[in-house]
């Protein structure tokens, strides 16, 4: 699990930029990008700060028994971008409609 938390979090670091750049592409009554974006992308980065630090390394073997924390983390993370990701879609066609 330690692998894969490792591996998702930069990623879904970089999902959160580029939906950020999107949304401020697009002219929206709520601004998701303050709303929802900027703290998760806190969230994203203290957990990155934490996976960096020589701490998190010694800790290791023992952080495995919190294998369920780090999943719920991973699927709280998901959850929010895929919501993103729809929202973004349906501020998109809105916008594509009221340009016709």
């Amino acid at each position: 699990m330690d692998r894969a938390y490792k591996e998702d979090i930069p990623r879904f670091k970089k999902a959160l930029t580029e939906l950020q750049a999107e949304f401020s592409a697009i002219s929206s009554q709520t601004n998701w990008s303050r709303l929802r974006i900027e703290p998760l992308l806190r969230h994203v980065e203290a957990l990155e700060a934490l996976l960096c630090s020589p701490k998190f390394a010694r800790e290791t073997a023992r952080l495995r028994t919190g294998v369920s924390m780090f999943r719920s983390d991973l699927i709280y993370l998901r959850a929010n971008i895929k919501a993103l990701k729809d929202l973004l879609a349906e501020e998109k066609a809105r916008a594509a409609k009221s340009t016709k």
